[in-house]
């Protein structure tokens, strides 16, 4: 399925006529931050019933935690209005992610995980349950801890999430 500039255009336009995005502040919600996959199957808002303002949405290939994400969520935070960090972290996977694929290009998926190649079997991209355990475990290890964190694998086929690695109380 093709879809045109013009049809862009034109759904944008129907869009503007709801006026859903009038006074939503900049840069939105801090409370409840979502990473994901960019795969066009899985848009967190939509699977996860977001609308705009809701939350702050980060997608990369495969929805991973990466020295380039945390970067990312860091510079986000100087945006905060002078608030501290807090609120919740979603990490979600989802099944049949083509990152799976990508292992056959080890140079270039080692270079996105900013790690040797040699290491690249650490990051399980074979397995969205094991990566995003993984994630989390990162997240956790490295945000500041008044941020919660938790992960989910969404099924391509069922349409449904599970929660994988639930926020922790201490």
């Amino acid at each position: 399925m093709s879809i045109s500039i013009e049809d862009l255009a034109r759904r944008n336009a129907a869009f503007a006529t709801s006026g859903a995005f009038a006074g939503l502040p900049f840069p939105g919600n801090h409370s409840l931050r979502v990473v994901g996959c960019v795969d066009s199957r899985v848009d967190p808002s939509d699977l996860l019933g977001l609308k705009l303002g809701d939350a702050l949405v980060m997608r990369n290939i495969g929805g991973r935690i990466t020295p380039g994400v945390l970067r990312s969520w860091a510079l986000l935070g100087k945006l905060g209005r002078g608030e501290p960090p807090g609120g919740h972290m979603v990490i979600m996977q989802h099944t049949d992610c083509g990152i799976r694929r990508l292992a056959e290009y080890p140079e270039q998926l080692a270079a996105f995980f900013e790690i040797p190649a040699a290491e690249l079997a650490a990051k399980s991209v074979d397995d969205p349950y094991a990566a995003v355990r993984l994630d989390v475990g990162i997240a956790r290890a490295t945000l500041p801890p008044s941020i919660s964190i938790s992960g989910m694998v969404y099924d391509v086929q069922s349409g449904l999430v599970e929660i994988v690695d639930p926020v922790t109380t201490d």
